[in-house]
């Protein structure tokens, strides 16, 4: 469904029972969380925004932060009169959105899943390569970036022995337009460091994330789980960066089992 309000955003949404929101990675769009609409209905009202740039969202004229995404996302709620807490997730820069989400609305976070992210800010290096991205994309186009990243969204086996799968990351980066890979890369250069927020998380915290996963290494998970306390950590073998398309049925049981967990 797409909002008819003046807020911009299109987002889908599907079933009933606990609102779930889930922001999707980078260079994605809302399109990723398909398997998990249909996985999760039953027991939730899956909510998944394109944010600005991507799928079916515009890019409006702003500086764009992972405050303003979250911001974005939280207009999604208000179109929806969701004033109570709700599950906030997001996968890859979606986590980064999630965390900047309980930062600024605690109060409308009932519990947090961090799906293949970290909670750290870039490094001096890592900065230096979105900088380069954003050049390449400005003078090349969106597939600078898209068919860069996409051998390492998936594990290695999954990429060469997948082709249909590796066809499906790269329609699904295909939505994204050039302005809001543009924005996105500056947003995430630019992100705080959340590490510190972590201790002070005092809500149920799932968190997800593919052995295999060649852009955010498995420890940054395991690091990010030591520090909330009683988080949940699920380490899923033969999955990359996407573990939700890659193993998606071992993907959906655990978010069923920590949704009927905190329901």
């Amino acid at each position: 469904m797409e909002n008819k309000t003046e807020f911009a955003l299109h987002f889908e949404a599907k079933g009933s029972g606990t609102p779930l929101l889930l922001i999707h990675g980078f260079p994605l769009s809302s399109r990723m969380w398909a398997g998990q609409m249909e996985a999760l209905s039953s027991q939730a009202q899956v909510l998944a925004p394109d944010l600005p740039g991507f799928g079916d969202s515009p890019l409006s004229d702003t500086v764009y932060t992972v405050e303003r995404y979250a911001e974005d996302c939280a207009a999604v709620l208000d179109a929806l009169d969701l004033l109570e807490p709700v599950a906030v997730g997001g996968l890859s820069m979606g986590g980064y959105i999630a965390l900047a989400f309980a930062r600024l609305f605690p109060e409308r976070v009932g519990a947090l899943l961090l799906l293949s992210t970290r909670a750290g800010a870039d490094s001096a290096e890592s900065k230096a390569n979105r900088d380069k991205a954003i050049t390449g994309v400005k003078e090349h186009g969106a597939s600078a970036v898209t068919e860069a990243m996409l051998p390492k969204l998936l594990a290695p086996a999954n990429y060469a022995g997948q082709p249909a799968m590796a066809a499906e990351a790269r329609e699904l980066m295909r939505t994204a337009s050039p302005d809001g890979i543009v924005a996105a890369l500056s947003a995430m250069r630019d992100r705080p460091d959340a590490t510190g927020q972590l201790g002070n998380l005092g809500v149920p915290t799932l968190i997800v994330h593919g052995k295999d996963d060649q852009l955010i290494p498995s420890s940054e998970a395991e690091a990010m789980a030591a520090a909330i306390r009683g988080s949940q950590l699920h380490l899923i073998a033969q999955a990359g960066h996407l573990p939700n398309l890659e193993q998606p049925e071992e993907f959906n049981h655990i978010l069923s089992k920590f949704l009927t967990e905190i329901s």
